[in-house]
């Protein structure tokens, strides 16, 4: 449905802004059909994603495939691509982020795979099943060596990376309760999978070994008694320090660019005010999710964040790839943009660099991945001949957008955003759709559009 159908209720930037954040941006006709409803009932949308609007698991089964990591990684930006529920693919890219688990070591596709289908499957929900299940997975209780972890002889690794790094943050607990939250967690483990060579990949499963468990007393966060696993979660979701880490972690994944993690010790949020009411609303649900996410994407402060976060390489590379539209239908392709191009601007999917995740904000831009950056978008829009390059093209062309350089600019930012420039990059614009007068409108509004998007702009969510 269109808006020359129905009245838009929602301006069009404010909900391109929405779903560049919550998602991975939305082509003109989405953006149209979508500015039918009230805001507040768009963002409800998104944060509950039904299984209908997402893409159907039989398709994915049918026409998806293959055990090499890439293979699992295409499927995963196919549904980057294609899926309405495009939140919740999104905070499977921030939990991955978050709690990141890399093949370097793992070496098991499959059980990466899972862990994403696990982010996708709770990642709206609340912390305490959240840090539930991401106990009970077998990629991160081998990636932090929890199956290493005996009654008498603990490994700390899990223990310590679950509060510093994925739920309190630095100087928000002891080195006693790292070593008694290590304790709580021994005799949680894996079954062994069916070697892979030569039989390929066979699942995993969490499994837990009493006789391997320390049921001795424990005191974590001033809390004493028999502990357990899900005791530690327990006390530790009920934490303010925790609200506020994992408001600040949205924060930064979805509203602006802050500093990295190991600084936030020392360095306040940009937006106290913000953090504080999603800290708020974490610690008034109980820790869920929705919630949290309700308050900052409805706030003034998100809504005023336009172009302030830069994106990463697969909100690039899924934004570039959802505008120019070959990937609205399964076909072979997807694997090289997951298994090349983003690795080369500096993301692996389902290999973070280490347990800290990726540098994101200008570190994404830094040195040679701004030109890998800026090769990819322009490559391809190529020659303009795909689907979704031809409809922009199409609809610039159906009415007066090219009656003066000022209009050509102004229809080409709107049809691909809307976004903002500056003005040095609106004069570069301006003086290209100037000398190109008289040129073929056609080639004209190609040559453009690869244009606009190599502005340093364009690098922006």
């Amino acid at each position: 449905m269109s808006t020359s159908a129905v009245e838009a209720r929602t301006d069009l930037a404010l909900l391109a802004h929405l779903y560049r954040r919550a998602g991975f941006g939305a082509t003109r006709e989405q953006l149209d059909r979508l500015a039918a409803r009230d805001y507040e009932d768009t963002v409800e949308f998104l944060l509950n994603p039904t299984p209908e609007a997402g893409v159907p698991d039989d398709e994915i089964a049918r026409y998806m495939g293959g055990e090499a990591p890439h293979a699992y990684t295409a499927t995963w930006l196919f549904r980057m691509i294609n899926s309405e529920c495009q939140l919740q693919e999104k905070m499977a890219l921030f939990w991955h982020h978050v709690f990141a688990t890399g093949l370097a070591k793992n070496e098991h596709a499959l059980a990466a795979s899972s862990q994403i289908e696990m982010f996708r499957r709770n990642g709206l929900s609340d912390m305490r099943t959240i840090l539930l299940d991401l106990s009970h997975d077998p990629a991160m209780i081998f990636w932090l060596d929890n199956n290493e972890n005996h009654n008498g002889e603990p490994n700390e690794n899990y223990g310590r990376e679950l509060l510093e790094l994925f739920s309190l943050g630095v100087g928000n607990y002891t080195e006693i309760d790292i070593k008694n939250a290590a304790r709580a967690f021994t005799g949680w483990t894996f079954t062994q999978p069916t070697p892979l060579y030569p039989h390929g990949y066979y699942p995993t499963e969490f499994r837990f070994d009493p006789e391997d468990h320390d049921n001795g007393e424990k005191t974590f966060l001033g809390k004493t008694g028999n502990l357990d696993g899900g005791d530690i979660i327990d006390i530790i979701v009920e934490q303010p320090s925790c609200a506020r880490f994992i408001s600040r972690h949205l924060y930064n994944f979805f509203v602006a660019d802050e500093p990295q993690v190991p600084t936030w010790n020392d360095l306040p949020p940009q937006d106290p005010e913000l953090v504080d009411a999603m800290s708020k609303a974490f610690l008034d649900s109980g820790g869920e999710i929705r919630a949290v996410l309700r308050v900052m994407f409805n706030s003034d402060s998100f809504k005023d964040a336009r172009f302030k976060k830069v994106k990463s390489p697969t909100e690039l590379v899924v934004g570039v790839l959802k505008m120019v539209g070959n990937h609205d239908n399964f076909r072979p392709g997807l694997a090289k943009y997951a298994e090349s191009t983003t690795v080369v601007m500096g993301q692996k999917l389902l290999d973070p660099p280490t347990v800290e995740g990726w540098h994101t904000g200008k570190e994404w831009i830094d040195g040679g991945n701004l030109t890998e950056r800026v090769n990819f978008a322009v490559g391809e829009i190529g020659d303009g001949s795909s689907p979704g390059i031809q409809r922009i093209v199409d609809r610039l062309l159906e009415g007066d957008s090219l009656s003066s350089p000022e209009s050509f600019v102004d229809s080409i930012l709107n049809a691909i955003g809307p976004i903002e420039v500056e003005e040095p990059t609106r004069a570069a614009l301006v003086k290209f759709a100037t000398d190109s007068e008289g040129d073929d409108d056609r080639s004209r509004v190609v040559r453009m559009l690869r244009l606009t998007v190599a502005t340093p702009e364009y690098q922006f969510a």
